[in-house]
C-alpha cells in the first residue's frame, strides 16, 4: 500500500496552470512608482542583497456553502493561481495555494455527523485533486462552543489527507479550559490513528489567533467576504541579512532593509491583484519560514556565534521579531520569528542535542512569534501531561496578548531518546526528548 500523502506532497507535485477568466485578469506586474526616491529605496537593496524569499502560500479566505462549493472552490482556484502567475512574473516564486474557510460547525449545523464527514471526505478528495491546501478553521472559537465538534475534527483529519483545523484555547476572554481539554484529547486521538502519527502536523491549538491568517494549520476565516493574504519563506533573506555585522544594531538595520524591499515589492503586486480582482488584500505574514536546510536556527546562529539555545538566543529572537514589526506593509498572521523544530534542520539538529528544550522555546514565545511548533513528543505522553503544556502556551498568549500557536506531535511507540521517523519530504527527524513530569 502506498503512503497516504501529505498537504506538503502534493505542494511539490506539479500541475497545469489555471487560465483566469477575462473577469479576473490581472496585470502581468505592477507599475513602477512615479516617485524617484521611492524607487530608488526600493530598489537599492536588490544590488546588496542576492537572497530573495519566496511566497510560501497565497491563502484565499471565503465563506463556503456546501450547497454550491465545487463552484466556489474553482473560482477561488481561478483567482489563486492567477494571482500565483502574477508574483512569478514580479520575480517571487510561489510554493503553493491555500484555501481557507470560516470555523467549520457553521456550515456543518444544518448536516448531520454522517453527512458532515461524508462532506470532508468529499472536500479533501477536491484539494487532493485540485492540488490545493484546505484550512476547514477552528472546530471551537470560544470556551463554550461545543466539544463534539473537536472530536468530529480529530475524525476529519484522521480519514483526511489534506484537511487541517485548529481549535482555539485562549481569545480576549482568556483562557478557553474546555478547549484546552479538548485539544489535548484530540492531539491523543489523531496520533495513535494516523500513519506515523503524523496527523498531528495538520492540527493546531491556537491563543489570540486573528482571522486571515495565512499560515496553516491554524488559519481561519470571518464574515461574508472574500480576502487573500501571504505567507512567506524567507528564512535565507534573514541568515545573508545577519552574517558578518558587527554588532546587533547594524544586523537589526540589515534585516530591515533586506526584508522591506522585498516585502513592499510584494505587496505592490499584491494591490494591482486586489484592484483588478476585488478581492481584498489581508496582508503578509512575515515570519521568515524555514525550510530544512534554509534554516532560522542556523541564521541566529551566525548572529550570536553559538549554538541555538545557548545564552543570546533570546536576544536574537528579540531582534529578529522586532525587526520584523518595523518593516512598512500590512502584516497579518504571527508576522514574528518561526521555529518549527521539525521543519529546519539546525533546530532540529539542536533539539536533539537537547541543547533547546520545550520550557527554552516557551521562554523564546515571550519575544518572538509561534510558539510551540511541531514538537516531537513521546507516544505515551498523556492527555494529562498535553492540557498542562498547552495551558502553559495558552496562558502566555493572554498575559502579552499575542497569537501564540502549538502544533505537538506524540509518536505512538517511540520513547524518550528514540528518533522519530516521519515520512514526509518537508520534515526533518530527530531525537525525542523526555517530558518533564
Amino acid at each position: 500500500m502506498k503512503p497516504r500523502l501529505t498537504r506538503r506532497d502534493f505542494l511539490t507535485q506539479s500541475t497545469a496552470a489555471a487560465v483566469l477568466t477575462p473577469a479576473l485578469a490581472i496585470p502581468e506586474s505592477p507599475e513602477k512608482p512615479k516617485s524617484s526616491a521611492a524607487s530608488t529605496s526600493a530598489e537599492a537593496p536588490h544590488e546588496k542583497s542576492h537572497e530573495k524569499p519566496k511566497v510560501r502560500a497565497i491563502t484565499g479566505f471565503v465563506q463556503l456553502d456546501p450547497a454550491r462549493h465545487e463552484t466556489q472552490i474553482h473560482q477561488t482556484l481561478a483567482f489563486l493561481h492567477g494571482a500565483k502567475t502574477t508574483f512569478e512574473k514580479s520575480g517571487y516564486d510561489v510554493e503553493g495555494v491555500r484555501i481557507t474557510t470560516q470555523p467549520f460547525p457553521e456550515y456543518a449545523r444544518g448536516l448531520s455527523r454522517e453527512d458532515t464527514l461524508s462532506f470532508f471526505r468529499a472536500y479533501d478528495g477536491l484539494a487532493a485533486k485540485e492540488n490545493f491546501d484546505a484550512a476547514i478553521g477552528p472546530a471551537m472559537s470560544t470556551d463554550t462552543d461545543d466539544p463534539s465538534f473537536a472530536e468530529m475534527l480529530g475524525e476529519i483529519i484522521m480519514g483526511s489527507a489534506i484537511l487541517e483545523g485548529s481549535l482555539a484555547v485562549a481569545g480576549d476572554d482568556g483562557i478557553h479550559w474546555n478547549a484546552v481539554r479538548a485539544a489535548a484529547k484530540l492531539v491523543r486521538y489523531v496520533a495513535l490513528r494516523t500513519p506515523h502519527s503524523q496527523g498531528n502536523f495538520r492540527f493546531a491549538a491556537t491563543a489570540l489567533l486573528p482571522p486571515l491568517t495565512p499560515f496553516y494549520p491554524g488559519s481561519y476565516h470571518v464574515g461574508p467576504g472574500r480576502a487573500f493574504a501571504l505567507a512567506l519563506e524567507s528564512a535565507n533573506v534573514v541568515a545573508e541579512a545577519l552574517t558578518g555585522k558587527p554588532d546587533y544594531a547594524a544586523a537589526r538595520e540589515s534585516l530591515i532593509d533586506s526584508l522591506s524591499v522585498h516585502a513592499r515589492a510584494i505587496e505592490a503586486a499584491a494591490k494591482k491583484i486586489e484592484q483588478a480582482t476585488h478581492w481584498t488584500y489581508a496582508g503578509i505574514d512575515l515570519s521568515p519560514a524555514p525550510f530544512k536546510n534554509v534554516s532560522i536556527g542556523g541564521a541566529i546562529e551566525k548572529l550570536t556565534g553559538v549554538k541555538f539555545g545557548a545564552s543570546g538566543t533570546m536576544t536574537a529572537c528579540a531582534l529578529i521579531t522586532g525587526a520584523l514589526k518595523e518593516i512598512p506593509v500590512k502584516h497579518a498572521g504571527y508576522s514574528g520569528l518561526m521555529l518549527p523544530i521539525l521543519e529546519d534542520a539546525v533546530l532540529a539538529q539542536r533539539w536533539s542535542e537537547g541543547i533547546v528544550s520545550m520550557d527554552a522555546l516557551l521562554a523564546y514565545s515571550a519575544v518572538c512569534g509561534t510558539g510551540l511548533d511541531v514538537i516531537p513528543l513521546p507516544g505515551n505522553t498523556t492527555q494529562a501531561q498535553l492540557e498542562r503544556i498547552l495551558g502553559d502556551v495558552a496562558s502566555l498568549a493572554v498575559k502579552w496578548h499575542k497569537p501564540l500557536s502549538a502544533r505537538l506531535l506524540p509518536v505512538a511507540g517511540k520513547k524518550a531518546g528514540e528518533q522519530t521517523e516521519f515520512d514526509d519530504p518537508f520534515l526533518v527527524n530527530a531525537t525525542i526528548q523526555e517530558l518533564r513530569h
